[in-house]
């Protein structure tokens, strides 16, 4: 194995082909609801695909969980199903609040 930078670049291994980070919030201040969540994928160390999840409350830690896949394909397929849920749940990006200019 070369070390050279052409054979680094050209190896396609444990490289994720596309960027994937969502960060979406749901606020309501009637019910003293102030939460998030964030999905994002990534490529471990072995070269395996790893969708990391992050929820809780805005300003505190929250919790996260991984979910290691062979395939960068199921690991798009899971961020794409729960990106859908969260916003059938009323979650939104940032920029996407209502009311606020």
């Amino acid at each position: 194995m070369s070390l050279d930078a052409d054979s680094a670049i050209s190896d396609p291994a444990g490289m994720i082909t596309q960027p994937y980070h969502l960060y979406v919030e749901r606020t309501d201040a009637t019910k003293n609801m102030a939460r998030y969540y964030a999905l994002e994928i990534t490529a471990t160390l072995f070269g395996q695909a790893c969708l990391v999840r992050s929820w809780g409350r805005i300003g505190k830690n929250g919790q996260h969980k991984n979910h290691h896949f062979e395939r960068e394909e199921d690991a798009v397929d899971l961020f794409l199903s729960l990106a859908r849920q969260k916003r059938a749940k009323g979650y939104r990006p940032c920029g996407d609040r209502q009311g606020v200019a």
